[in-house]
């Protein structure tokens, strides 16, 4: 069983409870807006890592893909800042993992799990601050929503 941490919206900070969680993840998924690049240093010092670049990762961002498609033990994701910049055609994606609005959801359309871990950067208004655990097992998925208080 493969355990993956997703998260988004750090913007510049990684926080304790976000990196007692990483050493304990067989690959980390971040759906953009890191901000800045020690953040993406200190997320590739952990090892597997597939990232997209959000819409506040500036020019040191510019060769980190918008959109990212990954098989992980035979599930199909595609990974992206905002969702509304996912592709209309989902044939053969299981889950979609989007970030942007800082606010967590989960949900399954048409088969597909739309993902969002909210975010575990710097806080935003009174949203809760979350990450996510995906645990993929040969071709089967099941999650967890991680709240930091």
């Amino acid at each position: 069983m493969k355990k993956i941490l997703i998260i988004s919206d750090t913007h510049g900070l990684l926080r304790d409870e976000v990196k007692a969680e990483l050493s304990a993840s067989d690959c980390i998924i971040h759906a953009g807006d890191m901000n800045t690049p020690s953040v993406l240093q200190a997320l590739n010092e952990q090892g597997n890592l597939f990232v997209v670049r959000g819409n506040n990762d500036k020019e040191w961002a510019e060769n980190l893909p918008k959109i990212l498609t990954i098989a992980i033990e035979g599930i199909q994701i595609l990974i992206v800042h905002n969702k509304k910049d996912v592709p209309k055609d989902l044939t053969d994606i299981d889950v979609v993992i989007y970030g942007h609005s800082h606010k967590y959801d989960a949900k399954v359309i048409d088969g597909v799990l739309w993902l969002n871990p909210g975010s575990c950067g710097k806080r935003r208004f009174d949203l809760e601050i979350s990450m996510c655990r995906l645990y993929i097992d040969q071709g089967t998925y099941k999650f967890e929503k991680i709240v930091i208080t």
